[in-house]
């Protein structure tokens, strides 16, 4: 029953392609996805929207971050968040508060996984993007390194695709971020948006072009 139902919504996402109807990338993130302090065009997410339909791609990108958001939080909204239509594509990019609130990294792993199931129900044809999360040495060399470890596990675990690190190239240099050296300037979320395309690109259907 699950191969035969698996196998209607492939089909079903075949035909929307086929009828020129846009696939839908959802980014399921925190305040870095969300673009604290900046105007919505200026974060990551829309960026890549004008990456995608500059290099041909029929997809509609939907930017469901939420400040302050944990992985727990991001479990409890996913199915809302699904309910506007699965997403052929989801981008999660969600730790970075877990992190630094010190909370067990087996608890992030858990929430990252069920929030990949959530969206696996919602379509079984979904490709996933786990993006990594590290923290600073401060919170303790066993910490730091467990956490940083634990999107990789949980991303093999669950067949997903792994992004290494969202903010390479932007965590602790001043100039890629606002003086709470937390969040990104427009200059970071360019950045950020540099390191997500090509991992994007990667998994975005031929066919939705």
């Amino acid at each position: 029953m699950r191969g035969s139902l698996y196998v209607l919504l492939c089909g079903a996402v075949v035909a929307a392609a086929a009828a020129g109807e846009p696939g839908r990338v959802v980014f399921l993130g925190d305040s870095l996805t969300a673009g604290y302090n900046l105007e919505p065009e200026e974060a990551y997410p829309a960026l890549l929207q004008e990456k995608i339909k500059a290099a041909g791609f029929n997809y509609a990108v939907v930017n469901a971050g939420l400040s302050g958001d944990t992985t727990a939080g991001g479990l409890r909204r996913v199915d809302w968040v699904l309910g506007e239509g699965a997403a052929d594509v989801m981008v999660v990019a969600l730790g970075g508060n877990d992190g630094l609130r010190g909370l067990p990294v087996a608890q992030v792993e858990e929430n990252l996984a069920a929030i990949m199931v959530k969206a696996r129900t919602a379509n079984p044809a979904v490709k996933i993007i786990v993006a990594g999360m590290q923290m600073p040495g401060s919170m303790g060399r066993d910490y730091v390194e467990s956490f940083a470890a634990a999107f990789g596990s949980v991303a093999q675990a669950h067949g997903a695709v792994l992004l290494p690190f969202l903010l390479e190239g932007v965590a602790g240099i001043p100039g890629m971020n606002q003086p709470d050296l937390i969040h990104p300037t427009a200059e970071g979320q360019r950045r950020i948006a540099e390191t997500v395309w090509p991992v994007l690109k990667g998994v975005l259907v031929v066919g939705r072009e």
